[in-house]
């Protein structure tokens, strides 16, 4: 997966780290950058198919480096591949110091989604021609 802040794209999600997010040494919780990965693919996920989506599955899970306190995080998504009912979205999650402009990769996963319907079966995706 190529790095997707070289496209220049507009982040799905964009927040700030806070004190309760933290674990016991002062770092962000991964779990806590997981759940924002997560609502990031969900967003994509719901627009694509135009309803209700649901997780259900996570890959290929990789942390790159920690996240403070105020620094911003910013979610970055692209679908991969599209079947009759599921979706595939790469996410990666950026960060940036308060007081600084560079942006470092912190961690990345690749999310499976699956359309479902309002009694919460699988639901077909409808494809634009």
């Amino acid at each position: 997966m190529q790095d997707m802040i070289a496209d220049k794209r507009e982040a799905v999600i964009r927040v700030s780290a806070r004190p309760a997010d933290t674990n016991a040494y002062g770092d962000i919780f991964g779990g806590w950058l997981v759940s924002q990965m997560d609502m990031a693919a969900g967003l994509i996920a719901a627009r694509f198919s135009r309803g209700r989506a649901v997780t259900i599955a996570m890959d290929s899970m990789q942390f790159h480096k920690p996240v403070s306190i105020g620094d911003e995080v910013s979610v970055y998504g692209d679908i991969q591949k599209v079947g009759r009912t599921s979706m595939t979205i790469a996410i990666e999650a950026w960060r940036r110091h308060r007081y600084e402009e560079e942006r470092v990769k912190v961690t990345q996963a690749v999310f499976t989604f699956v359309a479902i319907d309002e009694a919460g079966r699988p639901r077909e995706i409808e494809q634009e021609k």
